[in-house]
């Protein structure tokens, strides 16, 4: 991915740039044969990448080069400074290389290399002396697509099946809330991955199928269309669903939750046609819904139990921020208080008043999908328990995304969260595990600090780390000029980073993290058990 109006900016890197304008970590933004080029020194080394990120087109000049690797400042994707491969999601697919050379004290950026799809080998051969007989991911969203690639990235060549209940292709869901649902993102945009790119890897994808059943001592699954199939390894990544609202009125047709892209495009269509919104939940979901609606034009109310906005997640300031910027957008707020029932077009809140509405959305949270891992006896609090390498209490069967709930050594606890980047990077490393098997030396522990982003009109908040609770927030910055970093802090230590307008301090953040997680790790620190948080679950 290029952009013409970067790729004129900066020298023509063919020409060369002087050595001594190169000191160990300088980035250089130029070009090369009309395309925007970045020239990075690390250490003695000289690479020449694309400019863009190819998750959602972040600009890789303002992001953090760590290691042989640079992050990009938008969603923490993470590429080889030598390949040019995607290694940590949340993108999938390379970006460009150049060859560079030194010429006594001249650097020059040459020739543009071949690039192959995400899916092919991009963290190199592995060496697997026994490799899994066959591998089924129960689940196709984003711990099982990432997965699936992960696998055959790192040369295995066995049967793949990848089984999702949703009859659609595995998607960029975080998107079904944000610009898909402002009509900002065409529906093109919203598939990871062809059909055709799944045939061409051998990945078999078993669409709007579910499975009904997990026999962990044959060894195979029994699915709702009859028959069954046998894994050796399998990776569950079910996934959660929607909780939903028990009160008169709830299953009436303007009533619609959002979790899959069919729902997305149910309210849309809905939308189309109504004038007035109400949505039910003060959550990240709901209030995404909201900026959404609004940019079609409707208006819209929030109810919510909560007395601020997210306060749960990111206190009483930022709360108040984000209270302010959506009643800026034209939002109404109606904060604790609840809905108690729903009529054909209003809706009768708790405190009696009654909010015309054509269409609702309810977006009071969500519940992990452990039924089948339940039944099948595996090991269940609150999630699937897995242990650092994301394998569940029965041998060879592993769990990831939503569903797992996994021992970080970052809060030196047991969490299970639900954020999209979480769900990816820890199917990438239950696809390396699984390959991994018993052998000690190539098992892949997940330590990686968890990330996620809401986006809410113009404004982008990224969160870093894990805080269910704190004593002390700390604010560097100004909230009301959506320009601050707000830290989280438990008896001294930063569990948690919220930036808003400093992408930068949020890569910074997350490099610290993980610092810090790894002394933790090393010095063997037992993981104590998991707290409940304060209503987040």
């Amino acid at each position: 991915m290029s952009d013409p109006l970067i790729s004129a900016q900066g020298p023509d890197l063919a020409r060369g740039i002087p050595l001594a304008s190169l000191a160990d970590g300088t980035m250089i933004l130029g070009h090369v044969g009309g395309e925007s080029v970045l020239l990075i020194r690390h250490g003695d080394a000289f690479f020449a990448i694309g400019t863009a990120c190819t998750h959602y087109g972040g600009p890789l000049a303002e992001g953090l080069v760590v290691g042989d690797t640079i992050r990009c400042p938008w969603h923490h994707a993470r590429f080889s400074l030598a390949t040019g491969q995607a290694v940590c999601a949340p993108a999938l697919n390379p970006i460009a290389t150049w060859d560079v050379e030194r010429r006594k004290d001249m650097v020059f950026v040459g020739e543009k290399r071949d690039v192959t799809d995400g899916a092919t080998r991009s963290r190199g051969q592995r060496s697997i002396d026994k490799p899994p007989v066959s591998i089924v991911i129960v689940g196709a969203g984003a711990a099982g697509n990432a997965a699936a690639e992960t696998l055959r990235a790192s040369g295995y060549d066995g049967p793949v099946i990848m089984i999702g209940a949703e009859v659609d292709l595995p998607y960029d869901r975080p998107n079904l809330s944000k610009d898909y649902l402002a009509g900002d993102a065409p529906e093109e945009w919203i598939p990871l991955r062809s059909r055709e790119f799944y045939e061409r890897h051998a990945i078999t994808l078993l669409s709007g199928v579910r499975v009904t059943a997990i026999d962990p001592v044959a060894r195979r699954l029994s699915l709702n269309r009859g028959g069954h199939r046998s894994f050796e390894r399998l990776l569950i990544a079910t996934g959660s669903s929607p909780v939903r609202m028990n009160v008169p009125g709830a299953m009436r047709q303007h009533v619609h939750y959002l979790r899959s892209l069919a729902d997305s495009r149910a309210i849309i269509a809905a939308a189309q046609h109504a004038q007035r919104a109400v949505v039910v939940g003060a959550s990240f979901i709901g209030l995404e819904v909201a900026a959404s609606l609004r940019k079609r034009g409707l208006d819209v109310h929030v109810v919510g139990l909560e007395t601020r906005p997210l306060e749960r997640v990111f206190g009483p300031s930022v709360g108040d921020m984000i209270r302010s910027l959506h009643e800026a957008h034209g939002v109404v707020f109606h904060l604790g208080d609840t809905v108690t029932s729903i009529g054909e077009k209003t809706v009768t809140l708790a405190t009696g008043r009654e909010l015309p509405a054509d269409l609702i959305v309810i977006g009071i949270g969500v519940r992990p999908k452990t039924a089948l891992a339940e039944t099948a006896g595996l090991t269940i609090d609150r999630g699937i328990v897995v242990n650092e390498h994301l394998e569940t209490s029965v041998q060879g069967i592993y769990a990831a995304g939503d569903v797992a709930r996994w021992p970080d050594p970052h809060t030196n606890s047991h969490i299970r969260v639900e954020h999209w980047v979480v769900a990816e990077r820890q199917g990438q490393t239950a696809a390396r595990n699984m390959l991994a098997g018993r052998d000690r030396a190539l098992r892949e522990r997940f330590d990686a600090v968890p990330f996620f982003w809401s986006r809410h009109y113009d404004m982008s908040i990224h969160y870093i780390g894990h805080a269910e609770r704190w004593d002390d927030i700390a604010i560097d910055g100004d909230l009301a000029s959506h320009n601050a970093t707000v830290s989280f802090r438990l008896a001294g230590r930063t569990l948690a980073v919220a930036t808003i307008g400093r992408d930068r301090a949020g890569l910074e953040a997350e490099v610290s993290m993980e610092h810090c997680g790894r002394s933790l790790i090393a010095a063997d620190a037992p993981i104590v058990q998991h707290v409940p948080p304060r209503g987040a679950e």
